[in-house]
Parts: structure tokens; sequence; C-alpha cells
């Protein structure tokens, strides 16, 4: 049985929270499952161990540098990437109708979709565990997982001196927007807190946005700068058994926080300007959302709201 599941959408976190429903196929149909995502997901970094995933194909379509699967021809190519692989299933989590007549045109027998033209107020957890649900009749609620080797946990251990009598925390102190990187200050405090109690070693997860890198060097040159190794050079690939390694996670709104929390990491997700269900869908995560507010969404701005005694409470109520 080979089986093709469809999700475009273009953002890591994105990927990560569609997991327990591909994961659900494939105890369904006894087979792992083909995933058809954007290059922008960066999935061959995270889900090249994960069993219950097949290939990942890239549709190669975006609006800057390759579009080799947009538009009419674009079309046409992915009909042939497609067809090559001889799907029997394919579940595609979108209402559109170019996906259903690629689908269609590159013969795969059984097409499941959601329904077309309803992209609008589609819920990122609710429409496809209704989706399934309709189906094939499952009842999804599971968290996401990505699978890590343990030689590589073993090795990440080894390599970066992990003591495991020491607290070891992912600080996740980059963002894919301004409005979500939370203050060098706000972990500074955390740090300093946490730090106090217990031995702790803390790596510190950030891309190399001019932006990101202002607070990682804000932390790297204070006081607490022997304690933290910067994981900025590292890609997601080698960051994984790192991350595993961790005791816990205190991530922004980030591809961190997906990662840690579906590698089975208690994290804490710092909301700032995004819906308050991107950090707490997995039973993972913790969200701490800014001084008062009730619930948390785009245009909330409240990354300097963010309260380090919270975290820190949160830390202990975690480590408890």
């Amino acid at each position: 049985m080979k089986i093709l599941a469809v999700q475009n959408k273009m953002g890591i976190g994105d990927t990560v929270i569609f997991l327990p429903f591909i994961k659900a196929l494939s105890k369904k149909f006894n087979s792992p499952i083909s995933i058809l995502v954007k290059e922008s997901s960066k999935a061959d970094q995270y889900l090249y161990q994960t069993s219950y995933i097949d290939e990942i194909l890239l549709l190669e379509r975006d609006k800057k540098t390759n579009n080799r699967h947009g538009g009419f021809f674009g079309s046409l190519s992915l009909i042939k990437d497609i067809k090559r692989c001889n799907f029997n299933k394919i579940f595609i989590f979108n209402s559109s109708l170019r996906f259903n007549l690629i689908a269609k045109f590159s013969g795969i027998p059984e097409v499941y979709q959601y329904p077309l033209f309803q992209k609008s107020r589609q819920h990122i957890t609710d429409t496809p565990r209704q989706f399934i649900k309709d189906k094939l009749d499952l009842v999804v609620n599971e968290d996401p997982e990505v699978q890590i080797d343990d030689i590589l946990i073993a090795k990440s251990i080894e390599k970066f001196k992990i003591n495991k009598n020491e607290l070891n925390i992912l600080l996740g102190i980059g963002g894919s927007g301004s409005t979500k990187r939370i203050p060098s200050n706000t972990f500074l405090n955390v740090i300093d807190n946490i730090s106090k109690i217990k031995k702790c070693k803390f790596f510190l997860a950030t891309g190399k946005n001019n932006e990101e890198q202002v607070i990682l060097n804000e932390i790297l040159h204070s006081k607490f700068k022997n304690l933290c190794i910067p994981l900025d050079n590292f890609s997601i690939k080698e960051t994984l058994p790192i991350i595993k390694s961790c005791n816990l996670s205190v991530c922004n709104d980030s591809s961190f926080s997906h990662l840690s929390a579906a590698l089975g990491i208690k994290t804490i997700t710092l909301m700032a300007d995004t819906p308050l269900i991107y950090g707490s869908y997995n039973s993972n995560m913790f969200p701490i959302i800014p001084e008062g507010e009730k619930t948390v969404t785009h245009n909330t701005l409240g990354k300097e709201k963010i309260s380090p005694e919270k975290i820190f409470d949160k830390i202990i109520e975690i480590l408890n």
C-alpha cells in the first residue's frame, strides 16, 4: 500500500502539527506514509528517522526562488513526479481544486480531501481531526511525534558533555517574526533565577537573522556566558538529539517549540503575538501569555509583558 498525504502550508510548525493524522493513517493501513510538503517545512531535517514517514516529496513552489511546481507547467511537473510513485491513496489536507485535479491526473485511484473551496476559517487541529473522522472513522487525539535514534542522542551527550545530574534547558530564543521574539532580559532573568538553585546548562536555539543574533549575543556577553552553548551554527538535524537530551525547553513561538514538544520534551511556550493554539495543542506544551491578557492572538504585541517570574514558576512546577 502506497499512500501520499499533502500538507502545503509553509512552516515547520504547520508540518509538525499535522503529524498525528499521518501517524493515524500509518496505523490504519499498516504502512508508512509519504508526504508532500513545501521545502520551507524542512521536513527532511527532522522526519528522516520517524518510522511512520516513508518518502518526503518536496513541493518546489514559492514566489522568490523556486517555481518548479508553480503555475500550469509546474502542475504538469508535479503530476509527473507523483505519478512515478504509483500511489494507491492520497489524503489532501487542504481545499484546493488544483491539488484535487493533480491527484486525479496522477492516476491515484482513491482521493480523500477537505471539502473544496472552504479554505477560510479552517482550524489547525479541529479541521484535520474531523476530516480523518469523516473519511475513516478514526478518532485522533495523540500528540505529534518526531523520532530520533538513541545512538545520535548518545553522541550528542558525549560531544556536549551533557551531565544528567545537571539541569539541561533548551532556550528557543529565535522566532520567525520580531513580535514573537521575547527580549534577552527576560531569558537572562530566568537563567539567573534557576541557576541559583540548580547547576544548569543552557542551549540557545536561534537562526541567523540579525535581530535573533542580537538577542543571542546579549545573552552570550552576559555574566552567564559560561553556562550557555549557542546552536545557531547547527542544522535542525544536528539540534534534534541535543533537544532530546534536555530536561525541558523554554521557547518563543518558533520551530524549536514545535520540535521540542514533538520530541517529548516539556516545553514552556512564550506566546506573545500568535493564536494560543500554536503553543498549547500538544500536552507537552505549557503556554505563558502576556501579563494582563486573558488569551493571545495576532497583534497582541505582548513580548515585553511576558513575565520571567511566571516562566520560573512554571519551570519549578514541571521539575516537581
